[in-house]
């Protein structure tokens, strides 16, 4: 009885201890591309839209300056640039 309780517990407890990293890692990973969960960083990308499949428009804000950028299959470019409105 007590070897049956001994062998379930070396086949367990190393799947759960397994599965407990493995959560834990996928959820640092996720919890990063959560929207609104940008933190102290100095840029933040504040919306994007698909436009065509290849193309992308961002509006990225740095140092108080939003960017328009266009993301394509060819690079990055900006588009425009505004001051910060403070809400």
């Amino acid at each position: 009885m007590i070897g049956t309780y001994l062998l379930k517990l070396a086949l367990l407890l190393p799947l759960v201890c397994g599965l407990l990293v493995a959560c834990l890692w996928a959820w640092r990973k996720l919890e990063q591309k959560l929207p609104g969960n940008q933190g102290t960083r100095a840029i933040a990308i504040k919306e994007s839209m698909m436009i065509s499949p290849g193309l992308r428009l961002a509006v990225i804000e740095f140092e108080g300056r939003k960017l328009l950028v266009s993301v394509g299959r060819g690079g990055v470019q900006l588009v425009d640039k505004a001051e910060s409105s403070r809400d």
